[in-house]
């Protein structure tokens, strides 16, 4: 029985486009530790934030931007750039968020660890968990 060539090519391809997809998979480009205290809960015009990629994004700000931190606010290789910041909240929808960290970042008052994932200078997605 002869093999049939279009199923040979068909799972050649398929190992092809599994090895590229493996290839371009999204590692850790980064990470830092920053406690979210009363300063990252307002924006930079004192409005109330109410969305934790929001009180994310303005810790980053305050600690990039402003030069505001509080103890325990770790330097981050990605967000000191205004873009990569601007994309947050797409980064957290991509990723994850314990829903008890997503919690407590509206109230403040913790500290929380985040991942940053994707490939060379380009983030796609988060990970931010509650430091216990």
């Amino acid at each position: 029985m002869k093999p049939m060539k279009p199923v040979k090519s068909l799972l050649t391809a398929l190992a092809l486009i599994a090895t590229a997809a493996t290839a371009q998979a999204d590692q850790l480009i980064g990470s830092y530790v920053a406690y979210i205290g009363r300063d990252d809960l307002y924006n930079s015009k004192g409005a109330r934030l109410s969305e934790p990629w929001q009180i994310l994004r303005q810790d980053r700000a305050n600690y990039h931007k402003f030069g505001r931190s509080q103890p325990g606010d770790e330097w981050d290789p990605f967000f000191g750039n205004i873009n990569n910041r601007a994309a947050m909240e797409r980064m957290i929808m991509n990723g994850y968020i314990e829903p008890s960290a997503a919690r407590i970042l509206v109230n403040g008052g913790a500290t929380v660890f985040v991942r940053i994932y994707g490939s060379g200078n380009t983030g796609r997605s988060v990970e931010v968990t509650v430091v216990r």
